[in-house]
């Protein structure tokens, strides 16, 4: 106690320091406020590296075993990697590595980096497995639309392309750009195999002058006239005419050139996916911030710039950044949060001086709260942590408590100053030992206290993962409020004592307490004697209130996180697997219809199948709509129902309801898009999916359960080219003619890049669409033989209809489905409990399968267990 006793005469005796200490802290609580990131959480972001593989082409079961797994294989076990999820489907390969929480980033990502170069020789040849851009599920931050009256829908993906994404990427902070809808602009040749026949053209070579479209030769160096003039062969050109009348060959003494067999047009690529707004098409690029940086600021700025830009568009062409905007639910949270930080001080401020009934004491008691609240922010921000609506919320919490010692300092003081008053002139001390005393007696019970409720929130940091990481923080903002309040107490107040209170005339009109504590006091000094004269009654009735409350405490329902209003809605919605890209747009178009009748949406986005680069491994038969609403006279819920309610109603539908940064929270958790998912494992998907069909069913009547949907793996359509090796032999195709044939005339292949300006577009070669609209159309396809003839493809290969899987999820090297789940109306705890007995009762698992559970509720089971025992411990403490 003397090092604190010595702080409170150090600060009697040298006031000018403490005043200026003081300032020095008001000044650095504004600098850090205004300094540190501001978010709506603290960083919930589980280190994760996105590897992304185009696989040219191939079927799901092909990607699985040539592609996911090698992958896989590669970077599970690798340091520090927590779990390994996958999706693998036609053409393309996604893996997720999840390392656990705290690993850096960057080592994260060197990591993989490392096992990526031992694939090296066993992967299919010409797949090359990258690295998404940092980033994470967390960080998508703006969605932006584009819309135009006139201006054409490739014209309006260019610009989305070549000036708006190399602008936005351009700001800082930004990680990626992710642009889907519109027409991917293309140069395309569309053989016609007919003519290719007619004039002996076989499709290498046509291949071959398609790749030098795009050339240019370099002649060295002409000097003439005592200059030197750089010799260049041009033959680049934009112009279809002109590459239309490009060589080909010679057949007898007549040149063939590529418009006698091919047509050479700008189309579109073959859609990956759709976008549209408000049920109009739409391009909408999806803007990802990297790690550590302040969303905020940085959306600011890109909103800066895209008004920079707009002035460059055509004049028809719309920019909205209203789709999603993670900055308005930043700045509501924290100013809803600041306001009840206000509210709270002037609240406290209004009992204070009911209470003391002096303006000087109460002054100094509040002055306590601004003082540490800023100190709190300064050391928070040392710390390099964010003001969010956890540390906020510790601070709110915190409120009350700051001026629990400047209250009993200041009181004590003031009864021992209007004691020493009433004494005779001669027999009164010091002003300073009066205050220096009063405040040395009470000081030991001060910190008895204070350090008594730090150790009640010490049982947050024995929290780990996602849950540690949400309220270790508000831990951390109420301890350091308290022992900033505690320093004020010891500094700042005493010195205000001595100060205000310690006049003579002061002390003169106010002997007297406030007639509101006189009252309270013999309240309780009555109260206090009917207690100690009822001992038994009293502790029964404790013992009785205590039993209560561990009953209750026990059979309170469970959930991690409360539910935001976050003022938007994303709804998840899957078609039958097999169902085209265009009929899938039409059905996300009725379903934007449908939500425009509600009353209280304003608007809607949607995207249906993914965007090129995009992390998300969205098959074309999924849709997400970001739907913004007003809330009027009905609540969140009901809003909710009537879209559930409109949406059953579309026949092939299965949608699931939530919002945007719980749905990327749900999403980080378990890997789906629910607060719930069942997670079946076993190796035959068609008996998983009847598994999962089950599983719902069995589950379906569970009171507070809704969107549940069943993970859509199961066969869709193939049109499978089986190669006869014999007829192949005997025309004297290779397997890698017959392999390249298939690929370059069905699905195309870019083969050279035409350039306009800066800008480039692929230039594709496949044979024109007529060729390769149906089945029929297949099989009359020519393929050149070894002796330069063309023999239809049906005699060297059977064609057939048969059916493979869409999409094939794994997690840890195992093949995985999900049936997932939301809530409403119940807490998610109780309805797990319910849920793992009905499928208990109703389901047996074959030999080799087995269930798990993820969601929120293992973070609010973990977090309960821990807390349980931390909190026994700290009681003990």
């Amino acid at each position: 106690m003397d090092f604190i006793n010595s702080i409170i005469r150090f600060s009697l005796k040298n006031q000018l320091y403490i005043l200026l200490g003081a300032i020095l802290l008001v000044f650095g609580g504004i600098y850090s406020s205004q300094k540190m990131d501001i978010d709506v959480f603290p960083d919930l972001t589980a280190p994760t590296v996105v590897i992304m593989t185009d696989s040219h082409g191939m079927a799901s079961e092909e990607v699985e075993r040539l592609v996911t797994f090698p992958i896989e294989t590669a970077v599970n076990g690798a340091t520090n990697v927590r779990r390994v999820r996958s999706a693998s489907m036609y053409g393309y390969s996604f893996v997720w590595a999840e390392f656990n929480w705290g690993m850096d980033i960057f080592r994260a990502r060197q990591i993989i980096s490392e096992k990526m170069v031992t694939l090296n020789g066993t992967l299919p040849e010409g797949i090359t497995p990258v690295l998404a851009p940092q980033s994470s599920v967390m960080g998508e931050i703006l969605f932006v639309g584009l819309q135009a009256d006139t201006t054409s829908m490739m014209e309006l993906r260019t610009l989305a392309d070549w000036v708006l994404k190399p602008a936005i990427l351009a700001t800082g902070g930004v990680s990626q750009v992710t642009i889907i809808g519109g027409d991917y602009k293309q140069y395309q040749i569309l053989a016609d195999p007919q003519r290719m026949d007619a004039y002996g053209v076989t499709l290498s070579e046509l291949e071959a002058v398609g790749k030098s479209f795009s050339t240019n030769s370099v002649g060295g160096v002409v000097r003439d006239f005592g200059n030197e003039f750089a010799l260049r062969g041009i033959a680049r050109t934009t112009d279809l005419d002109e590459l239309g009348a490009t060589l080909v060959k010679m057949n007898n003494g007549k040149p063939i050139v590529v418009s006698d067999v091919a047509e050479v047009v700008i189309g579109s690529a073959v859609k990956m996916g759709h976008a549209s707004q408000n049920a109009s098409p739409a391009v909408i690029l999806s803007i990802s911030k990297q790690p550590n940086i302040n969303t905020l600021n940085v959306t600011e700025k890109i909103e800066a710039n895209l008004k920079e830009i707009q002035k460059s568009l055509p004049a028809d062409v719309k920019v909205d950044t209203r789709i999603f905007r993670q900055a308005d639910f930043i700045e509501t949270s924290v100013n809803n949060v600041g306001r009840a930080l206000l509210e709270g001080a002037v609240f406290v401020i209004i009992i204070l001086f009911l209470f003391l009934n002096s303006f000087r004491t109460t002054v100094i008691s509040v002055i306590a709260i601004p003082l540490s609240l800023l100190g709190t922010l300064v050391v928070l921000n040392l710390l390099g942590m964010d003001i969010n609506t956890m540390t906020l919320g510790g601070m709110c919490i915190a409120i009350g408590s700051l001026v629990d010692d400047a209250i009993i300092d200041v009181e004590n003081v003031y009864k021992r100053l209007r004691q020493n008053h009433r004494k005779p002139k001669e027999e009164r001390q010091p002003v300073f030992d009066i205050v220096f005393e009063a405040s040395k007696e009470i000081r030991s019970s001060i910190l008895n206290a204070t350090f008594i409720i730090m150790v009640a929130f010490i049982p947050l940091f024995f929290l780990s993962g996602m849950e540690g990481r949400m309220l270790k923080p508000l831990g951390i903002a109420y301890i350091i409020s308290l022992f900033m309040s505690l320093i004020v107490a010891m500094t700042v107040t005493p010195l205000l004592c001595k100060k205000m209170l310690s006049g003579e005339e002061y002390l003169a009109k106010n002997e007297k307490e406030s007639w509101i504590t006189q009252k309270l006091s013999a309240g309780y000094f009555n109260s206090l004697a009917w207690v100690l004269n009822h001992k038994k009654a009293i502790v029964g009735s404790t013992l009785a209130v205590f039993v209560i409350t561990i009953i209750l405490f026990c059979t309170m329902g469970r959930s991690f996180l409360p539910e935001f209003n976050e003022g938007s809605a994303v709804i998840s919605a899957v078609a039958k697997p097999g169902v085209s890209l265009e009929v899938n747009n039409e059905l996300g178009n009725l379903m934007e219809r449908e939500l425009l009748k509600i009353p209280e949406v304003t608007g809607t986005a949607r995207r249906t199948g993914r965007g090129e680069l995009d992390e998300h491994s969205q098959a074309t038969n999924s849709a997400e709509i970001d739907v913004q609403f007003t809330l009027k006279d009905r609540s969140r819920e009901e809003v909710f129902n009537d879209m559930r309610k409109r949406l059953a109603g579309i026949p092939g539908i299965a949608a699931t309801i939530g919002q945007p940064l719980g749905h990327r929270i749900d999403h980080m958790l378990s890997g789906t898009r629910a607060n719930i998912a069942i997670k079946l494992f076993g190796t035959d998907l068609s008996r998983m999916f009847m598994m999962g069909n089950q599983i719902k069913s069995a589950i379906s009547g569970i009171e507070g359960l809704v969107d549940i949907a069943v993970e859509q793996q199961t066969e869709t359509p193939q049109l499978q080219i089986r190669a006869n090796r014999s007829a192949l032999s005997k025309y004297g195709i290779s397997m890698e003619s017959f392999h390249q044939f298939v690929e370059l005339a069905f699905s195309g292949d870019k083969i050279a890049d035409i350039y306009e300006g800066q800008r480039s577009f692929d230039l594709v070669l496949r044979f024109n669409k007529n060729y390769t609209e149906n089945i029929e159309s297949v099989k009359k396809a020519l393929i050149d033989t070894g002796d330069g003839r063309k023999v239809p493809l049906e005699e060297v290969a059977e064609i057939v209809s048969a059916g493979g899987p869409n999409t094939i999820s794994r997690e840890n090297v195992q093949r995985k489905l999900v049936v997932s789940a939301n809530t409403s109306g119940r807490d998610v705890g109780s309805i797990i409990k319910e849920i793992r007995e009905t499928v208990d009762e109703k389901i047996t698992l074959p030999e080799g399968y087995r269930i798990e559970y993820g969601g929120q509720f293992e973070s609010a089971q973990s977090a309960s267990r821990t807390l349980f025992t931390a909190t026994l411990i700290a009681i003990l403490v």
